[in-house]
């Protein structure tokens, strides 16, 4: 394992024997791969009397004022957003076969039109126009273009609706502006949930009025001993508002009853023996649990949902449930059974990760999937049982979705404990028939999760989610139907110089026909 606070620039270029021949180009290299797409007829140039145009609603305007801030730096242009006038960049929101979040987006020579909806797929539509842009368009100093648009017609919609990263900011401290930043990130491959991963042994991040040591105490660290943080209320507010600035929907996880040191240590009371254990700043995993047969473990478990519940519009509340290896498996199911019914007494929906299907999830719970190829029949067909019996799944299989996972042995980020994870092992697999038993149907999306055990600092962020977020955004949204591995590293290549405009390190795989510098 590489030492933690390691950071990683730009990763460096394999030999030339070892790079893969490009395959022929596809048509429009936009990761997501589109539903449909047409291409036909000349480009749309934009220049300095373009204008956007936008429905006169709220939502219409600040997707409009959103693409006006990517656009303006890089071009210099003015980029008038208004409600009057027709050509250049049409914003639209109509009725139509789009969805919730589908689009339709039309270029040619005298403009280019996006068709939604609802304002997530005007968002959506967004990006792909962003894609069908020269990458120099990312700057934030102005560049000499010229900023054609090809001519094309995209029809598309998401394949799930649940097309989600997580980004673990327990074991080490995230801060606002990073969040946002990997927020930014997300929303370029249409990823519309964002999973914080906000309590663990290591420190608890979220501010609990009515329990203050949770935060003060139990936030006080990371691994290696470094000085670890928490959100305020407010600051987790803020990173609400600016995901669904962006059309992301936080979900929030408190992992319990296992993963809770920082708890434990905080509070005395919530341990069995009533003796709190010292904080924790190490990487082990399944030692500590909290005091199932105690009354006041429910009534914490009440007062920390209850207050996050308030400070979460969107739909979930993620209840963690893995790796409790301390708790019996008898307490294992009586705890998860009486904290269900705590998050829908707050409004919400529980998520857990898939071990809750070893309880009795309640109607509507969501149970992700974190096991592995070779994960045990049984333990597969639990899940699978749930799945025929109602519950839907999210799927995170550890050896393809983990994004700390290394991916080489001469990684120096990341973990390898599930494997090796190259980029088309990454990608190269179907959500609707990977587990075993568990209907199509039942498949609610996936979720690439990234743990931080070796991850300080952005850079590393960038390092492990990059090359393979694209592709995990790809297998949520896209058709099953556009799933071909040469196609999508000839799209993916054809993202790094967006990636280096952005200012986004990333791993140079030999599987990937990248661009010579």
């Amino acid at each position: 394992m590489a030492a933690a606070g390691l950071s990683v620039a730009v990763g460096a270029t394999p030999a030339a024997a070892d790079r893969p021949a490009a395959p022929a180009a596809p048509a429009v290299r936009v990761v997501p791969a589109p539903a449909s797409v047409e291409t036909a007829g000349s480009p749309y140039r934009i220049t300095r009397g373009t204008q956007i145009h936008v429905d006169d609603s709220r939502a219409a305007r600040q997707v409009g004022d959103y693409l006006a801030d990517v656009l303006r730096p890089s071009t210099g242009y003015p980029l008038q957003v208004t409600t009057h006038g027709s050509g250049g960049i049409r914003l639209r929101l109509a009725g139509g076969p789009f969805g919730a979040e589908g689009y339709r987006l039309d270029s040619g020579a005298h403009g280019v039109t996006i068709t939604a909806r609802e304002p997530a797929g005007l968002f959506h539509g967004v990006q792909t126009l962003r894609q069908l842009l020269p990458a120099a368009v990312e700057k934030k100093t102005a560049q000499p273009g010229p900023w054609t648009v090809q001519g094309v017609t995209v029809k598309d919609s998401p394949r799930y609706g649940y097309r989600g990263a997580m980004l673990d900011v327990s074991r080490h401290f995230f801060t606002v502006s990073q969040v946002k930043r990997y927020i930014d990130e997300l929303a370029l491959y249409k990823i519309n949930t964002l999973h914080l991963h906000l309590s663990d042994d290591q420190g608890w991040r979220i501010a609990v009025d009515s329990w203050p040591r949770l935060t003060t105490h139990g936030g006080s660290t990371e691994v290696g001993g470094g000085k670890g943080g928490y959100y305020t209320k407010a600051q987790y507010k803020e990173i609400v508002r600016y995901a669904a600035s962006r059309y992301l929907e936080v979900v929030p996880e408190i992992d319990m009853p296992g993963h809770t040191n920082a708890a434990l240590s905080s509070y005395a009371e919530l341990n069995c023996d009533g003796v709190a254990p010292p904080l924790y700043t190490g990487t082990e995993v399944g030692f500590s649990s909290l005091c199932v047969s105690k009354q006041l473990t429910y009534d914490f478990v009440d007062d920390v949902v209850r207050e996050l519940a308030a400070i979460t519009p969107g739909r979930y509340i993620h209840i963690g449930g893995d790796e409790a290896h301390s708790t019996s498996h008898d307490d294992y199911v009586s705890f998860v059974d009486r904290v269900q019914p705590i998050v829908a007494k707050y409004g919400k929906t529980v998520i857990g990760w898939h071990q809750i299907t070893g309880a009795h999830p309640v109607k509507g719970a969501l149970a992700q999937y974190w096991g592995l190829d070779d994960t045990g029949a049984d333990e597969k067909a639990q899940v699978a049982e749930a799945a025929q019996n109602g519950t839907r799944l999210v799927l995170s299989p550890a050896d393809r979705l983990y994004l700390d996972m290394k991916y080489t042995e001469d990684t120096p980020l990341g973990q390898d404990w599930a494997g090796l994870v190259e980029v088309r092992r990454s990608y190269d697999w179907d959500p609707g028939s990977y587990l075993p038993g568990a209907p199509a149907s039942a498949i609610a999306g996936v979720e690439a999760p990234l743990w931080s055990e070796t991850l300080v600092t952005s850079a590393d962020i960038d390092y492990m989610a990059f090359p393979r977020l694209p592709g995990v955004a790809e297998l949520g949204w896209s058709p099953a139907s556009t799933h071909d591995w040469n196609d999508y590293r000839v799209r993916l290549a054809a993202q790094a110089p967006r990636w280096e405009a952005l200012g986004i390190g990333y791993y140079r795989s030999p599987q990937v026909p990248w661009p010579t510098r």
